[in-house]
């Protein structure tokens, strides 16, 4: 399924940046400012996101667009554009195609990189950029994330500033690296080691199978779960006795399967958080691309991330976290009904099943994979955005959904009674 609690998505990137158009490819330009900065010399700039299905959603502009939303993803190398539909293409400058390798059980995609173009993001500014372009909406985050979502970058800014993620604000604060001290009333602060444009931790020790696990894990803003884990040659992890198959997300190259469960107990630095639900993703859309690239053992997402305010320090190599006291007492929680849905309609306010899990409530409630969401619970679903309805999905185990459901042109009622699966 493509959530754990609100996950709808997990991104993973690989893209070859020795594929990226060469600097001798880059026309004559002007001597205008070259990288990315923040406007009239600020040293600090405060931007709000919003939090859909535990991604962090930006508004920013390419060149001449109207603001486009782009996912905050930590470790992605370039910028992306996964819906060209929002670009002119006779208004950019495309230099060469490219195959793009990521998580998923698919085979390559296509894209191509357009040089010298403008980037904004409120007061930060970059100029003279190249951009990935995905020859077509191969991933349709939007479909699932429930808003429009246009593309996905990260590196940059975390490379060029020191950015605190506020989840309680929904704010990112972005400051010049020299103006950046540490003080302990920010948080704790734990070495991260830059491989591959990532972020990597050793901070994270995991507690199952009756023994004590410390992990190299990715900081993944850019996955809305709270822990993946997957096998290595360093470390195997054995699967809780109760687990479900699901689909876990989607990569660059589709769909992610796996199990989910339950671990014991996580810690991260000096806190620890209980009974945590877990991703282990198939070797065949995620461990088997993972060979070579790095020695990790999983990831921990935004699920777990927005339990803390976060700041990420690449130039010093060290992040900041400062627990949010009443998020760190939440209960790790899934999807109780067992159904996939995605969002569809001009203003993506129309709701389909995509999947239902065998055996699950919705399944015993007759729902089948192509069914219309119209009302949930009295309230028209188009009132409602994927984050609300899959909220609605974990309210408690032995709780009554009611639905009204439309199916190739006939109406009708369902019930669905919320079971925790996992």
């Amino acid at each position: 399924m493509k959530r754990s609690v609100w996950f709808i998505l997990t991104i993973i990137f690989f893209v070859n940046t020795q594929s990226i158009a060469k600097s001798d490819d880059v026309p004559e330009v002007s001597e205008e400012k070259y990288g990315y900065f923040l406007d009239k010399n600020h040293k600090t700039a405060r931007i709000p996101f919003e939090l859909h299905s535990n991604l962090i959603l930006l508004y920013v502009k390419i060149n001449d667009t109207d603001s486009l939303r782009f996912i905050l993803d930590t470790g992605v190398s370039s910028i992306i554009i996964t819906d060209p539909y929002v670009l002119k293409p006779d208004k950019l400058r495309l230099t060469r195609k490219v195959n793009l390798m990521g998580a998923g059980e698919g085979s390559s995609i296509s894209a191509h990189v357009a040089i010298d173009n403008r980037f904004s993001m409120g007061r930060l500014k970059a100029n003279h950029q190249n951009i990935v372009v995905l020859e077509q909406d191969f991933l349709k985050l939007s479909e699932y994330v429930g808003v429009p979502v246009h593309g996905i970058f990260g590196y940059e800014i975390f490379n060029n500033f020191v950015v605190t993620i506020d989840f309680s604000r929904k704010e990112l604060v972005l400051m010049s690296p020299d103006k950046y001290h540490y003080k302990t009333r920010k948080g704790d602060k734990h070495p991260i080691t830059i491989e591959d444009t990532k972020p990597f931790t050793n901070a994270v020790t995991l507690f199952a199978d009756g023994r004590e696990h410390p992990i190299r894990v990715l900081i993944d803003t850019g996955a809305g779960h709270a822990l993946l884990l997957n096998n290595t040659q360093k470390e195997s992890f054995r699967l809780p006795e109760k687990v479900i198959r699901a689909q876990l997300g989607r990569g660059l190259n589709g769909v992610i399967n796996g199990n989910l469960g339950r671990i014991d107990r996580l810690k991260l630095g000096r806190y620890e958080l209980d009974n945590i639900v877990a991703s282990f993703p198939d070797s065949i859309g995620f461990g088997s691309k993972l060979h070579g690239k790095t020695d990790r053992q999983g990831n921990i997402g935004c699920e777990l991330l927005r339990r803390f305010k976060v700041t990420m320090n690449y130039q010093e190599r060290y992040m900041v976290l400062k627990p949010v006291k009443s998020r760190l007492r939440e209960k790790f929680e899934h999807d109780m009904s067992g159904m996939e849905i995605r969002a569809e309609g001009k203003d993506l306010h129309s709701y389909f099943i995509n999947h239902v899990v065998e055996s699950s409530p919705a399944a015993s409630a007759g729902l089948m994979e192509g069914d219309q969401l119209l009302f949930i619970d009295n309230r028209s679903a188009s009132e409602l955005n994927v984050s609300d309805i899959y909220k609605l999905m974990q309210r408690g185990d032995g709780r009554n959904i009611d639905l009204l459901v439309k199916r190739k042109g006939d109406i009708f009622f369902s019930r669905l009674t919320l079971k925790r699966m996992i």
